[in-house]
């Protein structure tokens, strides 16, 4: 049974094996079951998530299968789940190896990535913490000499920007390979010590094409496209990371078109894209509308029988909702088995912008009916705010307001203020959104008065206008658009006087108005 486990090729296989196991009563079957839960979850054309159903019916005390669950999630959209098995194994006494800590490190190192791109800070302390606590038990156990636990070590406390604890690692390390000098290059760069990270770059027994990729990701990471490009031309040696790297320069820069002609080189050079190259050219695809190629892209990935899950997924799914095809990306949406976050964020905020709100709001409470992978951050609640403008729904819109900052402590940032302020100015809440302008920590923002003077012209409010455009005056110059709007709420009201006021004020300021134009 055993070898016919080893040519497993796909969920189908899997399913008919686990069928014919369980009726021959080997469902209890240790080496068995390990066979089963590798191919799910390590497999290519496996499933995570049914990895995890077939790791829930065993007594979970094996430690080579909890190692394997520990891997799987730790390479994941879901690292913390490798995190509660390593906290379970802990528990029930499961004997823990230096594989379970370079694999729970690794997850600690993902973590602790995926906290900072959802600006999580609670959750962030609270996995740095849990880094510092395994790292004091590998000490206890002895594991501390293995290199592989030593860059994982690396990797967690570069994340957390402890570069001093990080160096202490390194300069205690035996035996350095080329992975340790690029993650300790990596880490004085992410703290913008640059020259420690040339003197490393310098001290190296042997540069290769990852030292200069650490160089190239300092110049992306800057925003400095032109010295990154010039690094990527006089690279010796150039690897699907290199073209990874600048390709999402580019689009980190907003050049989409740039990155789309990287990709074209790409494939030009023969370089074989990888799940990374994919994520930014999907997303350049978005942000330029650029459907066709988005959807060739998506082909293509189904013909060559790529998961679209995790990240991936989610760069589809942003692709079709920004180019307007609201049903296809559903239909990848709901293909998807693991949908981090930010995938029911695109979801959300797609449905929103084209005018879907009802759905916008019935996805979110899909997504709180979810396990609690799936907790709301802050893009959530601005999806949420746009889709309750759009409509109109003020009470839903207050509502989210107060839970985004009661129920899951995330505390309002401009944009937040300025959907809120957008909602309540544009269908006549214009008293409250004045309040909530002055007593936010944004007040001397000039788009939150000027979305408010707006709404004033929609609702021909003058004295409130009149207000809101003196309130702009003292942040920031005049602007035409200002003028515009202020005076066309006089002409509401046929104070002509007053409209002939503001057009020699604006000749007396220099102020021009600009001239409409089209792009179509």
């Amino acid at each position: 049974m055993i070898p016919k486990l080893h040519r497993l090729s796909s969920i189908k296989e899997l399913e008919q094996a686990q069928a014919f196991i369980v009726k021959a009563g080997f469902f209890n079957h240790i080496p068995i079951m390990t066979k089963l839960i590798a191919f799910s979850s390590l497999s290519p054309s496996g499933s995570l998530p049914r990895a995890y159903a077939l790791f829930q019916e065993t007594s979970m005390d094996d430690s080579f299968i909890c190692n394997t669950m520990i891997r799987a999630y730790s390479n994941s959209v879901f690292p913390v789940k490798a995190l509660l098995i390593y906290n379970r194994m802990q528990r029930m006494d499961v004997d823990s190896d230096h594989f379970t800590y370079n694999f729970v490190l690794k997850a600690c190192a993902t973590a602790i990535k995926c906290t900072e791109m959802d600006d999580q800070c609670f959750g962030h302390d609270i996995i740095s913490r849990k880094g510092a606590e395994i790292h004091a038990r590998i000490l206890k156990l002895g594991f501390d000499q293995d290199h592989h636990v030593q860059n994982s070590l690396l990797l967690v406390y570069s994340g957390r920007g402890l570069v001093g604890f990080a160096r202490l690692i390194f300069n205690e390390m035996t035996v350095r390979t080329a992975v340790s000098w690029n993650i300790m290059m990596s880490a004085y760069n992410r703290v913008h010590d640059y020259k420690s990270a040339d003197v490393l770059l310098e001290s190296m027994p042997q540069t290769n094409a990852v030292s200069w990729n650490t160089l190239l990701a300092r110049y992306i990471r800057l925003n400095n496209l032109v010295a990154a490009r010039k690094v990527f031309e006089e690279m010796p040696e150039r690897d699907v990371v290199s073209w990874n790297s600048i390709i999402a320069g580019y689009v980190k820069v907003k050049d989409y078109k740039g990155a789309l002609e990287l990709f074209h080189s790409m494939k030009q050079w023969n370089i074989r894209a990888t799940e990374v190259t994919f994520i930014s050219i999907l997303g350049a695809c978005a942000e330029l509308g650029a459907l066709e190629t988005g959807k060739k892209i998506h082909e293509s990935l189904k013909e060559k029988h790529y998961k679209i899950e995790g990240y991936l997924g989610n760069a589809i799914v942003d692709m079709y909702a920004k180019c307007g095809e609201l049903a296809l990306a559903l239909e990848v949406f709901n293909e998807m088995e693991m949908k981090p976050v930010s995938c029911w964020n695109a979801m959300i905020m797609g449905l929103a912008v084209h005018g879907y709100c009802e759905k916008a709001l019935e996805m979110f409470d899909s997504m709180k009916a979810e396990d609690g992978d799936h907790k709301p951050n802050r893009v959530t609640f601005i999806a949420l705010l746009i889709a309750c403008s759009h409509k109109g729904l003020v009470a839903e819109g207050r509502h989210f307001f107060s839970l985004m900052v009661t129920k899951y402590k995330i505390m309002p940032d401009l944009k937040h203020y300025g959907c809120m302020i957008d909602l309540l100015s544009r269908w006549g809440f214009l008293e409250e959104a004045y309040v909530l302008i002055k007593t936010c920590p944004f007040s001397s923002c000039s788009v939150l008065w000027r979305t408010l003077l707006g709404g004033c012209r929609v609702h021909r409010r003058v004295e409130l206008g009149e207000e809101s455009f003196r309130r702009l005056a003292e942040l920031e110059p005049g602007k035409d658009g200002d003028y515009v709007l202020l005076s066309n709420i006089y002409a509401e009201e046929e104070r002509w006087d007053d409209v002939e006021r503001l057009r020699k004020e604006m000749i007396s300021y220099g102020v021009c108005k600009k001239a409409g134009s089209s792009h179509v």
